[in-house]
């Protein structure tokens, strides 16, 4: 599907790639790795032309779609989320825009009748290519793509410029997701989104037809998502078969290599360096040693990826808090009429390691804000046990780095006792070497910012510690120096994050946020994530009839304990089909009411009122077809439950 031949790229002077030779497949689901400033997101730009190589060529097979969605922010403004998503599928976008075009056409004064009924005639194709090319049908996909992307149905009808940043990238992703790509192309998409949210896109990733290449430092998703992993290292790019890990696999047995060749190589330099030292000056070896010297020169570096790993953070040993440093009792918070957590209990004890998980907007920032005391409660209280000390990081914290201290200065504001080899260990971690550790604050990016402040932290003697998100901006190396730092962490911690790999071997407890509560699960995030497997696929445990020996008097007994366990478990799901049956006949009623309104020419004598119907009979279709979906699956899990009592017995 893509050639990539002889492919060359500088960036300020220096070569990233260097006669790179590869093919992409069009079955291909690929992890793109390599440290931070290797080239990752200049390749992703060179495959969609937003940049142009030196030399070589990348040659795409002709008429492939390619659907890009890049860190740098996007933000959409002057349409609905439903419509901006829309607006990807190329056909129906043309159609939209037509008929609209048709329509102030049909409002003008001076339209000659000839050109009415012509328009009228188009309009009328226009809704008859809407029907050929399933039209209704991309709505429904559009509603399934926005709500797995964590969109509630009230936001489809809201403006795109109302969403923040986080979101305006899920409104990009689902662009590409609906759009009929043959090739998926991901920069970092895992950093907005929650565990909820990354669990569906794993699952549609999985089933997507196409390729895909990925970058991201989520360990979990790329292995879970991928099946080939493409190497940026050493100015080559190099594919390997299998995911993450196994590449990881690939790279420890490549540097063992790397490192006798190293040997080796050393071991030639010295002999080489001793020879011509050692007959420099003799006339009848001149010439010997001009061709030693030559041959010292040709030598290659060898360059090995894993030196990086040697660098270790430890927290400083954080003084003692009580048994239990923080308790929060029967805690309510809202912002304004939006409630947000509802009779919140929670009893955090001395090392506890904690993650606090949930969808995007369920509050988790929120909690971890009144835990730490800079939000009240709205009703209930919190309480600090003795001796706890906080520390809190969150992203927005890099803003209130002094911009005029160099990386230096930052760290020795939190410990001047630190040395200069200590400090360029600690900024090395987090992506900072060289004369980059004497830039000053006001020239870094957010996400340096954000390390940096994360960098800061490891130098506080804090005995409660709550990280909000602190890997977003991190790549492998340096999310494994974090977790390792945090794993020996002696004191308390408490973590808002997606990062299931991240979180894995560190916490010991869960805070899972959803409907204003908090559930707490008392085992890692494995133990939590099948639990939540088993809440959303609980099976119904029946009492079998048959399997019963007993006499008359107790089979009518277990006979009356069966239908009494039948009502209960279908009495809400039935009162739900009655109502939604009852919501799906208001629906057809309303919709046949603008089918006919929209099939009458003369409304289109006003493009406004025109266009109002449109976008009510869109809005009706949609939320009719939500109750269509929802009548099915009510039905179906009715007749789940009734077949599965017939089955045991119990009909």
């Amino acid at each position: 599907m893509i050639d990539i031949k002889n492919l060359s790229v500088q960036f300020t002077g220096e070569n990233l790639f260097e006669n790179v030779n590869l093919k992409i497949g069009k079955h291909d689901k690929i992890a793109l790795v390599g440290s931070n400033g290797t080239g990752k997101s200049t390749f992703l730009k060179l495959l969609v032309r937003k940049e142009e190589q030196e030399t070589g060529e990348i040659t795409r097979q002709k008429g492939i779609q390619v659907g890009y969605l890049q860190q740098d922010s996007i933000a959409y403004k002057g349409q609905t989320l439903f419509s901006e998503v829309k607006s990807s599928l190329p056909n129906i976008k043309q159609l939209d825009e037509r008929e609209q075009e048709i329509l102030a056409a049909l409002n003008s004064e001076t339209i000659s009748s000839d050109d009415r009924e012509e328009l009228l005639e188009e309009l009328g194709e226009i809704h008859h290519k809407k029907d050929e090319i399933d039209f209704y049908s991309a709505d429904s996909r559009i509603e399934k793509i926005l709500e797995g992307l964590g969109f509630s149905t009230k936001d489809f009808f809201r403006r795109t410029e109302e969403f923040s940043g986080g979101w305006q990238m899920r409104i990009h992703l689902a662009k590409i997701l609906l759009a009929e790509n043959d090739l998926i192309l991901l920069d970092e998409p895992t950093n907005h989104l929650d565990i909820d949210t990354l669990t569906w896109l794993e699952d549609f990733l999985q089933n997507f037809k196409g390729a895909l290449i990925i970058v991201s430092h989520d360990r979990h998703f790329v292995n879970t998502v991928t099946n080939k992993t493409l190497e940026v290292f050493d100015r080559q790019i190099n594919i390997f078969p299998g995911n993450y890990n196994a590449y990881l696999t690939f790279k420890d047995e490549r540097e063992i290599q790397l490192r006798e060749m190293q040997k080796t190589r050393e071991k030639k330099i010295k002999e080489t360096e001793k020879f011509i030292e050692r007959f420099r000056y003799k006339a009848s070896k001149a010439k010997q040693v001009q061709s030693r010297i030559k041959q010292l020169e040709k030598i290659e570096t060898i360059t090995i990826s894993g030196e990086e790993k040697k660098i270790e953070l430890h927290f400083p040993e954080p003084p003692r808090s009580g048994v239990v440093p923080i308790e929060l009792k029967n805690v309510f918070f809202s912002y304004g009429s939006l409630e947000v957590l509802n009779d919140v209990d929670i009893q955090i004890e001395r090392g506890d390691k904690i993650a606090i998980v949930g969808p995007n907007g369920a509050g988790k920032t929120t909690l971890a804000k009144i835990i730490e005391g800079r939000l009240q409660p709205v009703k209930g209280s919190l309480i600090y046990g003795h001796n706890a000390i906080i520390s809190y990081y969150e992203q927005e914290v890099a803003d209130s780095l002094n911009p005029d201290f160099d990386l230096i200065d930052s760290l020795e504001e939190m410990n001047n006792e630190l040395g200069a080899g200590q400090i360029r260990s600690i900024l090395g971690s987090f992506l900072f070497s060289g004369d980059d550790v004497f830039k000053k604050i006001m020239v870094l990016s957010g996400g340096e910012k954000s390390r940096i402040a994360l960098a800061r932290m490891l130098l506080m003697q804090s005995n409660i510690i709550i990280l909000d998100e602190p890997t977003n901006h991190l790549d492998f190396t340096s999310k494994e120096i974090l977790q390792k730092a945090l794993c020996s962490f002696t004191g308390t911690l408490i973590i808002v994050s997606h990062d299931i790999d991240f979180l894995k071997p560190i916490v010991n407890k869960v805070f899972e946020i959803r409907n204003q509560k908090v559930k707490i699960f008392l085992d890692g995030i494995d133990y939590y994530l099948q639990k939540r497997k088993e809440i959303t696929e609980q099976p119904i445990h029946l009492i079998n009839i048959n399997e019963q020996k007993t006499t008359r008097k107790d089979q009518k007994r277990l006979e009356a304990e069966i239908r009494q366990q039948k009502f209960k478990l279908t009495k809400d799901l039935k009162a739900d089909l009655s109502t939604c049956e009852k919501r799906i006949e208001k629906l057809e009623v309303l919709k046949r009411k603008l089918e006919e309104d929209l099939s009458d020419s003369g409304i289109f004598s006003n493009a406004q009122i025109a266009k109002e119907k449109n976008i009510e009979y869109d809005k009706t279709r949609i939320s009719l077809e939500g109750e269509y979906e929802l009548w099915t699956e009510l039905t179906h899990k009715i007749e789940e439950i009734e077949n599965a009592f017939d089955a045991n017995g119990g009909g």
